[in-house]
């Protein structure tokens, strides 16, 4: 039965144009089409984070659960005196979006205030009756382009370290990584732009993110590059 292309809505018929001259361009320009096809159904291919990479280990695994613990030292504390606590909240929330399950961050500062010469990562890993400990241990950490009050550069550095904790309450570190983040990158931003509230969000947000990706998987060439 032959059908007439009036059969056919004018969207369907422009999107199955646009996808056809997609793969004959591919096609034409030595590309295997087969990979475009893969592209289209399955969606951007995906890339291990390092921690995946690095250990074999995935915090999504079934009956995995994170708790995340910052340590911020006194001299970033006079400045910042939440900044530890604010952290481990954005890298909690992180984790939680991209299908991690994340001890309560809440309750992870419960357990801090009641303990507070706790001095190992295995102590709150036990706590909180985890698998795994994510310890981001911070050596500074700032909003201000160095030696200026009028430009914004967010800058933290520090480690990120991975906690394995065994069923008798003990932790073992199996993964560590430098921590060196600057945001924006190429140029600091006038603080006449935008309000310094609004910046220290943004930038928790972007730390985060940098962090989290570390354990969790994101689309190849989707960086978080910024061009400001």
């Amino acid at each position: 039965m032959r059908v007439s292309s009036q059969s056919f809505p004018r969207a369907g018929r422009v999107l199955c144009t646009v996808a056809m001259a997609g793969v004959l361009a591919f096609a034409n320009s030595g590309c295997n089409y087969f990979i475009l096809l893969g592209y289209l159904i399955g969606g951007p291919p995906m890339s291990d984070p390092d921690f995946v990479t690095m250990t074999g280990k995935d915090f999504t695994d079934k009956d995995v659960t994170v708790a995340v613990v910052c340590f911020a030292p006194n001299e970033v504390k006079w400045d910042f005196d939440e900044i530890d606590m604010e952290l481990a909240r954005y890298v909690s929330h992180r984790l939680h979006q991209n299908k991690i399950k994340v001890i309560q961050p809440d309750r992870v500062r419960v357990w801090l205030d009641k303990n507070p010469e706790w001095d190992r990562a295995e102590e709150i890993g036990a706590a909180m009756k985890c698998k795994y400990v994510v310890y981001v241990d911070m050596h500074d950490y700032g909003l201000y382009e160095q030696n200026s009050t009028q430009l914004y550069r967010g800058r933290c550095e520090g480690w990120v370290s991975v906690f394995e904790m065994d069923d008798d309450g003990h932790g073992e570190k199996i993964y560590s990584k430098e921590l060196n983040s600057r945001y924006p990158l190429s140029v600091p931003r006038s603080t006449s732009e935008t309000n310094y509230q609004t910046f220290k969000r943004e930038y928790l947000s972007r730390l985060s993110d940098e962090i989290g990706r570390l354990f969790y998987s994101v689309e190849n060439g989707h960086d978080i590059t910024d061009v400001m």
